[in-house]
């Protein structure tokens, strides 16, 4: 029996659910189980937890998955990237008895730590193992979190297969799931250790740089590893392209290959920074401190141009997520436990196709690394970040102090005009939008409140393009996929993307 529209009193222990359920059975629940959480602060003066809930008065058991047989080792798959959209479709063609090789440029999930670690410190950076590439892809130093606008039975997939490997079971059920770039460290390890011990490969350091076709087919992928500059090749029959939406080297080599793509338009702007107790003052008022750490979602309409908050961090940090030298880049991420002083969020500017375009497939990457080497040389040319407080940005001013909020990017800071980076069609909507997310959310447009730029990786600008068969248009046998390619946007869809061209390959060489 499905139960739903429970509701609970903040502080009301979930034992209370199975008392319900007993009442809707008319008998003792010996199964429960939580289908969906969320918190409902409509009224701020009674806020509640909702619930849905399956339940019975019969345990359930669950069917162990079966695996297949490693059967398809003749048919060889590579996949390029080691992203939420490279590791799933790696593991679900190992569950579909594939043996595939996985070709990252980074190194693993550890080495990536020490290295972002050493970045931070001494501000040298790896172009290849950083916080865009390596084990886990630019997801595994975010916030972890699992929303998507898409609408597929192959969301489910995603978190069980994300529970299967570590993550918390929570995730089944909460309404905004997240894992934390803390939980995804050992998640993608155990994803890894699936996919080696069923006779697939992890290759770190092992840069793509191309494709050998034969017969209007792939036939090869050739890659070079990036410490000792080997050049490999490994025979392929499926070449999954799932290199994330940083790889602009990647973009021009297979630009240079004849492989079709497209521009896509994406948007850019800053990291904005609060204190995570006034946030949660003003979502939740006096119950903040008895609730999760209080995040938000804001779009406005307010300026000529759309502006709205993506990658909402609670209780989190700015991240310096620079891969090329001479740029600087900032993202967002938080731990599982949101426990930082700190709520950041981007603040980001739609960016139109005329803004950028200049003839070429790539005008968007070159757009977008324009900007973040003039951060790079406003700052001072050492990877700091420049910041400043709203009420400076208004005012057309370098900031002389930091107020309540002090920043949390690691790599350092400069005091600037934002004004001066970034081009006037991003901060004049930017500060339209910041009056009128501040009406609707107390505070967001505080004097302290503090910007650091550039946040310019929102999304890939290019696609390359795929067919029904999600097959390149140009290149047979090989799949575009995930957000580097143009066909996700964030950890969820990225996933899903990966099961998606999965399945494809398998239809393709099972003759389903």
């Amino acid at each position: 029996m499905r139960i739903d529209n429970i509701k609970l009193k903040i502080g009301e222990s979930e034992e209370k659910l199975k008392k319900i359920a007993e009442e809707k059975l008319r008998g003792k629940c010996g199964y429960l189980r939580i289908l969906r959480k969320s918190l409902d602060a409509r009224n701020k003066a009674d806020i509640r937890w909702v619930y849905s809930v399956e339940a019975d008065r019969a345990p359930h058991g669950e069917s162990p998955r079966v695996f297949a047989e490693a059967k398809h080792k003749e048919k060889r798959a590579v996949v390029v990237g080691s992203g939420p959209a490279g590791l799933f479709c790696a593991v679900r063609l190992v569950e579909h008895g594939f043996c595939p090789v996985v070709l990252e440029r980074g190194g693993n999930v550890d080495e990536r730590t020490a290295q972002n670690e050493k970045f931070f410190r001494d501000r040298v950076l790896d172009e290849n193992t950083n916080v865009q590439f390596g084990e886990g892809g630019a997801g595994t130093f975010s916030d972890g979190k699992l929303n998507t606008q898409t609408h597929t039975p192959l969301n489910r997939d995603v978190l069980e297969t994300f529970v299967k490997f570590g993550a918390p079971e929570e995730i089944l059920y909460l309404a905004k799931p997240h894992i934390g770039s803390d939980n995804l460290k050992n998640v993608v390890k155990n994803m890894r250790k699936f996919i080696e011990a069923r006779g697939g490969k992890v290759l770190f350091h092992t840069l793509f740089t191309g494709v050998k076709m034969k017969g209007g087919a792939v036939a090869e992928a050739l890659a070079r590893n990036v410490n000792t500059g080997e050049e490999e090749s490994f025979p392929c029959d499926a070449l999954v392209l799932a290199i994330g939406h940083s790889s602009r080297d990647t973009f021009s080599r297979l630009h240079e290959g004849g492989f079709a793509m497209e521009q896509r338009e994406f948007a850019i702007g800053v990291r904005i920074e609060h204190l995570q107790e006034k946030i949660g003052l003003a979502q939740y008022s006096a119950w903040h401190k008895l609730l999760p750490p209080a995040d938000y979602k804001l779009v406005s309409h307010a300026g000529e141009r759309s502006a709205f908050t993506f990658c909402m961090c609670p209780g989190g940090y700015v991240m310096p997520a620079s891969s090329e030298r001479g740029g600087v880049v900032t993202n967002g991420m938080s731990n599982y436990a949101r426990d930082g002083v700190n709520a950041n969020s981007a603040l980001l500017v739609q960016i139109k196709r005329e803004d950028f375009d200049r003839g070429g497939v790539l005008d968007g990457a070159v757009f977008q690394g324009a900007i973040e080497r003039a951060a790079f040389d406003m700052a001072g040319r050492s990877y700091a970040a420049p910041v400043q407080r709203v009420e400076d940005f208004f005012a057309g001013r370098a900031s002389a102090r930091f107020g309540e909020v002090l920043p949390t990017y690691a790599a350092g800071t400069a005091m600037c005009d934002i004004n001066g980076l970034l081009p006037a069609f991003v901060c004049d909507p930017m500060k339209a939008a910041l009056k009128d997310m501040g009406r609707r959310l107390s505070g967001f447009d505080s004097p302290d409140a503090l910007l650091t730029a550039p946040e310019t990786r929102f999304s890939s600008p290019v696609r390359i393009l795929r067919g029904e068969d999600l097959e390149s248009v140009t290149h047979g046998g090989v799949f575009p996929c995930g957000e580097g390619c143009g066909y996700a946007g964030g950890i969820m869809s990225s996933a899903a993307d990966g099961l998606r061209v999965a399945e494809k390959i398998f239809e393709k060489y099972s003759g389903c």
